[in-house]
């Protein structure tokens, strides 16, 4: 399972995920530990928000999910659309994240979307 984390700072899961530019992706089974096996640092103008095509860097990742802190419906329905699960929360931490989104775990609601 490939996940992605929002992450302006490459430490921790932040917010706004249509506006990042920064992305940490793991890989897990769901058994053992997950691994970073790679880190997006997108250029000015490469935020889902700004790029409309359907060739974005992310879609080519083969992600079967991504957790952010906070997303739009715009957002999710984009992500669903190229078969990418969107969990939203409020835990900061991407390990713990990621293991519970692999074992299908639930994870702290994310505070309230707001633009």
């Amino acid at each position: 399972m490939r996940i992605a984390i929002t992450s302006q700072n490459f430490k921790t899961i932040t917010g706004h995920a249509g506006k990042t530019r920064r992305f940490i992706v793991f890989e897990t089974d769901g058994t053992s530990a997950p691994v970073e096996v790679q880190r997006l640092d997108l250029p000015s103008g490469m935020s889902l928000h700004d790029y409309h095509g359907d060739d974005h860097p992310l879609f080519t990742l083969g992600l079967d999910a991504l957790v952010t802190q906070g997303a739009g419906d715009g957002f999710r329905a984009r992500m669903a659309r190229q078969g990418i699960d969107v969990h939203a929360t409020s835990e900061p931490d991407p390990m713990v994240a990621v293991r519970a989104v692999a074992m299908g775990q639930p994870l702290p609601p994310a505070e309230p979307h707001q633009h």
